[in-house]
């Protein structure tokens, strides 16, 4: 692991009026000192096992999809081709039964805090004219992802894409029914080893083994380690980190990093720079469940902040049916909160304006279960809402460009100021 030296902050009386609150910071031995206690009696709670949907006595049914192999998937679309075939041959036509990942198919359950797909399905026949292209699709993908399982290899929903455009016509279309396929087969979308390009980066204190090489994330320098592709292939982690640390904006990580935060507060840091990709969510998940560490969030204050954070710790509707996988429990939201804006005396000019879509998100975002949940989300909702105010996280650079990490993320982890 990187050296554990501490640097020491400057200390003088102009950058203590430039940067508020900065004197009612504690020494950094001391703030990691209620860092180690936390993380302590954190550990301890999270050694029993997590509930999962079949502990629970549902009275609706769900579904839920898991890892299988290769030849399990191989298996699965050979037994679905030979079903359409004797369907051809009896006569009755040529039709998929979809699993609907329709938002009326959605079920938030707060035992889990996480949402799962309900049991509804759709047919897909070829025979109609409004979903003859969608089954054409449908099989085609089918096709192509049983080549991936009798070659062993992986490709990119981008590869994909390609081997037919002018079937296709647009990503997002195969891309929504490589989904409905994962689906049908009752397999993770990993499973069928089609994969995205690589985003999340994640650095810090942090080894780990990728396909069989020892990585450091202290050692990769400011752009830190891409998440890779294949969790499956992700494996041997060892840390002595007090948190994970999990970052919306890539231009906050940035800043993180340069200053190398986590030494200085022993730390991983991740982000998916923006929308949270799969292998971002499987591989933040792998972390806290492995090294048993809790995770505390820094997103910006706007109702879209809430809704990656939610996506991360929740799910997202579209995939609701990996849920058990892609989720990631008890995160904590550390900033910045709507209530920071005043707290920090974040200047006028540095905060802006909702727009009417933003207070519209808003709004819908606090008739959800998942945030009804949590009474303080609620609050700080109600607040930003009634305000009409948001703030990226940028807007403490008003205060110095390392006032993120050197006042702002120090205070935060001093007082235990998270939801």
């Amino acid at each position: 692991m990187a050296d554990k030296k501490k640097r020491r902050r400057p200390d003088s009386d102009s950058d203590s009026a430039s940067q508020p609150f900065k004197n009612l910071l504690k020494s950094d031995d001391q703030i990691l000192q209620i860092l180690e206690s936390f993380t302590s009696s954190f550990s301890s709670s999270s050694t029993s096992k997590p509930l999962t949907l079949a502990d629970l006595a549902l009275s609706t049914t769900c579904r839920e999809v898991s890892d299988l192999s290769l030849s399990s998937v191989q298996s699965a679309i050979e037994s679905l081709v030979l079903q359409l075939t004797h369907q051809i041959l009896s006569g009755q036509g040529f039709s998929f039964t979809i699993p609907s990942r329709s938002s009326s198919n959605q079920l938030y359950v707060p035992e889990l805090d996480r949402i799962v797909l309900k049991d509804k399905s759709t047919v897909r026949p070829f025979s109609h004219i409004s979903s003859v292209r969608k089954t054409t699709i449908t099989a085609k993908i089918l096709s192509l992802v049983h080549q991936l399982c009798l070659k062993n290899i992986h490709v990119t929903k981008r590869d994909l894409f390609y081997t037919d455009v002018k079937l296709f016509q647009d990503q997002i279309q195969s891309d929504a029914v490589l989904d409905d396929v994962s689906c049908m087969l009752g397999c993770t979308r990993s499973s069928l080893n089609v994969i995205a390009a690589e985003k999340g980066v994640v650095v810090g204190r942090l080894i780990f083994s990728d396909n069989g090489d020892m990585i450091d994330c202290t050692k990769m320098g400011m752009g830190g380690k891409a998440i890779p592709p294949n969790i499956d292939r992700v494996g041997d982690m060892q840390s002595d980190a007090l948190f994970i640390l999990l970052v919306e904006k890539d231009a906050a990580y940035i800043r993180l990093a340069e200053d190398r935060f986590y030494n200085r507060f022993p730390c991983i840091i991740v982000t998916a720079k923006g929308q949270p990709d799969v292998a971002t969510r499987l591989f933040l998940r792998k972390m806290k469940m492995e090294l048993k560490l809790p995770v505390l969030a820094l997103v910006d204050s706007d109702p879209y902040g809430l809704k990656i954070l939610s996506v991360y710790g929740c799910g997202s509707k579209n995939m609701s049916y990996d849920s058990a996988n892609l989720t990631t429990p008890d995160i904590k939201w550390l900033g910045i909160r709507p209530s920071d804006l005043d707290k920090y005396k974040i200047p006028e000019q540095c905060r802006l304006p909702m727009t009417e879509q933003d207070i519209k998100t808003g709004k819908d975002l606090l008739e959800e279960d998942f945030v009804k949940k949590n009474p303080g989300w609620v609050e700080e909702l109600n607040l930003m809402v009634k305000t009409k105010q948001k703030a990226e996280i940028q807007a403490l650079s008003s205060f110095g460009f390392q006032y993120l990490s050197e006042v702002y993320l120090p205070l935060k982890l001093q007082q235990q100021d998270w939801l």
